[in-house]
C-alpha cells in the first residue's frame, strides 16, 4: 500500500506538470521534490525499523502523501476558478451561423463561415463573427467586449463584433474577420499572453526559489545532524512541550527524533504558496480586466501603472469623439461654396479627420469637387496640389500664417481658436481665400473620467498638433492641467520622453497611427479600442469600449492586483519564516506540516480570487 501511495504521488506530480500553468511549473517541481524527499525518508524508516532500533514513520509517509494529493486537488480546483475568465470567453462564441448562399438561407457551423459571407442575424441571436451591417438597424449588447451593459445602436455601415448579441432588429452582416483574426480570439490571445508573463516583483521570488531546494535540503541535513550531535539542547525544549503537544515523545531515540524533525522541515518548507503568489493574482486580475473591457497585454504593465504620476491624452479620438464638423466659414476672396469646393478637392486626398470634416460638409451642401493634381500632404501642417489648374494650399494657421495680411483676420482666427475650434486656411494662387473653422465634440465621459483620475491623485496632460489656444480651450472644458500643443506627429514620443526624464511614470492614452510611437515610448501605453490596429498593437493596455473611464479602472485594477500579490508574498514568506524553526525544534508533526503547507497554497489562491469582488 505504501509503495502504491508513493507511486501515486509521483504520477500525480507528473500529471500536474501537464495541466499546470507554465509560470508555476518550476515551483511545482520544487514542491514535489521536497515532498518526495520528506515522505521517502519517512518511508525508509519503516524498512530500517526491521533491522535497527529506530521509530517506524512509514505510516506518516502514507498520510503525508494522502494530504498532499488532497491539497493538490483543492489547489487545482481553486486555480480553475482563477482562470475561468478564458473559459468564459471561449464559451461566448456562437456555434453556428445563418448565411445566404446561392440566394438561399442556410444554417452552417461557425467554422465553415468564410470572409464576405452574408449572415442573417435575428433578434436575440449572437452575431456569429466580426463584420459590417449591410442591411437593417438594431441595438447590440456589447457587454462581453466592453463591460458596458447598455446596448449600442447600430445601422448599415457600422461594424459589429462576433459573439455580441443582437437585441432588436433583423440585420444582415457581411463577415470581415473569421477564426483567429476575430476580436474575441484576439481578446483570448491577449489574456493568455498576460497570464503567461511575469511582473518585476516576481523576479525576486524567482531568485529566492532558485536557491530554495538546496537551502531546505541543507537545513534538513543540519537539523538531522544537530539532533544527533547536540541532543541535550533539543531534549530540553521537547521536555517542556511534551505536556501539551500530543505527538511529542522524548522517550524516542535521538536518531528517530532527528528523522522526525528533518522530515517535518522538508515538508513544511515546500515553496508552493510562494510560487503561486504572483501568477495566480496576475491570472485573476487580467481575466477580470478582460471581463470589464480592459485588455492587459503584459504583466509588467499591471505593476507599473499603479505608480503612474501623469496621464497624457491625445486629443482627437481620445478626449474628443474623433468626428469633427465644420462650424463656420469666413469669406475673404471667395464665397463659402467656392471655399468648400477648393478645400474639399485638396482634402479629398487626405485621411486626416479634419480633412474628412471639410469633405463631409461639401457633400452635405451638394458641392461638386474634383480630385487634385500633384497632391502632396505635409504631415502635421496641411496639404497642397492643383485644382482646376490653380495652385491650392490648405493647412493650419501656423503653416500658412505668411498669407494673413490683415489684423482683423488674425483677430477672427484668435476668436475661433479661443472657442475651441481648429482653424483651416485656404490659399488659392498665393492669396488667402477663406477660413474654415472645425470643431470636434467631447466624448460624453471625458470630463467625468478625468475628474476621477484627479481624485486618484493623477496629474493629466493633453498632447496635440493643434495650436495652443484651441488646445487650451479643449483642455479647460475637461479640466486637464497641462497642454502640450503644436506637436508634430513624429515628435510626440520625444515629448513623452521629456516627461519620463523629469522623473515621472508616464501613461500615454491614444488611438491613432501617429500615437503608436508615443504609446510604445511611455512607461505604459493605453490604446482606445475604437482606434487603429497599429495603436492597439503598440499599447500595453487596450480599452475596448473607448471610454476614458477605463483608464481610471485600469489604475484601480492594477493597485488591487498588486495589493493581492504583496499580501500573497507576505503570507508565503511569513508562513515559512515561522513554521521552519518550529519544525527544526521537533515540535511540528510532518502530517500537520503537510496540511499547513497545502492550506497555505489554497489560501493564496482564494485570496487572489477575491480580486473579482473589487468594484472598478
Amino acid at each position: 500500500m505504501l509503495f502504491l501511495s508513493f507511486a501515486v504521488l509521483i504520477f500525480a506530480g507528473g500529471k500536474t506538470y501537464k495541466s499546470a500553468y507554465s509560470a508555476v511549473k518550476h515551483f511545482s517541481a520544487n514542491m514535489d521534490l521536497l515532498i518526495a524527499m520528506g515522505s521517502g525518508a519517512a518511508f525508509v524508516t519503516g524498512l530500517a525499523s526491521i533491522f535497527l532500533p529506530v521509530a517506524n514513520y512509514a505510516g506518516v509517509a502514507a498520510m503525508i502523501m494522502a494530504f498532499h494529493l488532497t491539497g493538490r486537488y483543492i489547489e487545482s480546483k481553486a486555480k480553475g476558478r482563477a482562470s475561468e475568465a478564458i473559459k468564459k470567453l471561449l464559451k461566448l462564441g456562437a456555434k453556428s451561423a445563418r448565411v445566404i448562399r446561392d440566394g438561399k438561407e442556410e444554417k452552417i457551423p461557425l467554422k465553415e463561415v468564410i470572409t464576405d459571407d452574408i449572415m442573417v442575424v435575428k433578434p436575440g441571436e449572437k452575431i456569429p463573427t466580426d463584420g459590417v451591417i449591410i442591411k437593417g438597424s438594431t441595438a447590440v449588447d456589447e457587454s462581453m467586449a466592453t463591460g458596458e451593459s447598455i446596448p449600442v445602436d447600430k445601422k448599415a455601415g457600422d461594424e459589429v463584433i462576433g459573439a455580441t448579441v443582437n437585441r432588436m432588429g433583423l440585420i444582415r452582416v457581411k463577415a470581415t474577420k473569421i477564426g483567429k483574426d476575430t476580436f474575441l480570439s484576439q481578446i483570448i490571445k491577449m489574456v493568455e499572453e498576460a497570464q503567461g508573463t511575469k511582473v518585476p516583483i516576481q523576479e525576486f521570488a524567482d531568485r529566492v526559489t532558485s536557491y530554495f531546494v538546496p537551502a531546505v535540503t541543507g537545513n534538513a541535513l543540519s537539523t538531522l545532524a544537530g539532533w544527533i550531535f547536540f541532543p541535550g539542547f533539543f531534549h530540553g525544549i521537547l521536555g517542556w512541550a511534551e505536556g501539551f503537544i500530543p505527538w511529542v515523545d522524548v522517550s524516542l531515540g535521538n536518531f528517530s527524533l532527528a528523522v522526525f524533525a528533518a522530515v517535518a522541515v522538508l515538508v513544511i518548507a515546500c515553496p508552493c504558496a510562494l510560487g503561486l503568489a504572483t501568477p495566480t493574482a496576475l491570472m485573476v486580475g487580467s481575466g477580470y480586466g478582460a471581463q470589464n473591457g480592459i485588455l492587459i497585454r503584459s504583466g509588467e504593465a499591471i505593476e507599473i501603472i499603479k505608480d503612474a504620476d501623469i496621464v497624457v491624452f491625445d486629443k482627437t479620438g481620445t478626449i474628443t469623439a474623433g468626428n469633427p464638423e465644420v462650424t463656420g466659414i469666413v469669406e475673404t476672396e471667395l464665397s463659402e461654396n467656392e471655399i468648400l469646393k477648393y478645400a474639399a478637392s485638396i482634402e479629398s486626398g487626405s485621411e486626416h479627420p479634419l480633412a474628412g470634416a471639410v469633405v463631409s460638409e461639401a457633400k452635405k451642401r451638394d458641392i461638386k469637387f474634383v480630385s487634385p493634381d500633384n497632391f502632396k500632404a505635409i504631415a502635421g501642417r496641411g496639404a497642397e496640389g492643383k485644382v482646376l489648374g490653380k495652385s491650392v494650399k490648405v493647412g493650419s494657421g501656423k503653416y500658412l500664417a505668411g498669407y494673413i495680411n490683415e489684423d482683423s483676420l488674425n483677430q477672427k482666427i484668435s476668436d475661433l481658436e479661443n472657442e475651441g475650434n481648429t482653424v483651416i486656411l485656404l490659399v488659392v494662387e498665393k492669396q488667402l481665400s477663406g477660413i474654415i473653422a472645425v470643431a470636434d465634440v467631447l466624448k460624453e465621459d471625458s470630463r467625468e473620467a478625468i475628474k476621477k483620475m484627479h481624485r486618484m491623485g493623477l496629474k493629466t496632460a493633453m498632447i496635440t498638433g493643434d495650436n495652443k489656444r484651441t488646445a487650451r480651450a479643449i483642455a479647460d472644458k475637461v479640466n486637464i492641467e497641462r497642454v502640450i500643443a503644436e506637436v508634430m506627429p513624429q515628435d510626440k514620443s520625444n515629448e513623452i520622453k521629456k516627461l519620463m526624464d523629469a522623473g515621472n511614470t508616464v501613461v500615454m492614452v491614444g488611438d491613432g497611427i501617429n500615437d503608436a510611437p508615443a504609446l510604445t515610448r511611455a512607461d505604459v501605453g493605453i490604446a482606445i479600442g475604437t482606434g487603429t490596429d497599429i495603436a492597439i498593437e503598440a499599447s500595453d493596455i487596450t480599452l475596448v469600449s473607448g471610454r476614458l473611464e477605463g483608464v481610471a479602472k485600469a489604475v484601480k485594477l492594477s493597485k488591487a492586483t498588486f495589493k493581492k500579490i504583496k499580501q500573497n508574498l507576505y503570507w508565503a514568506y511569513g508562513y515559512n519564516t515561522i513554521a521552519i524553526p518550529i519544525a527544526v525544534l521537533g515540535l511540528l508533526h510532518p502530517v500537520i506540516a503537510e496540511i499547513a503547507m497545502a492550506m497555505s497554497s489554497v489560501t493564496v489562491i482564494l485570496n487572489a480570487n477575491r480580486l473579482k469582488k473589487v468594484k472598478l
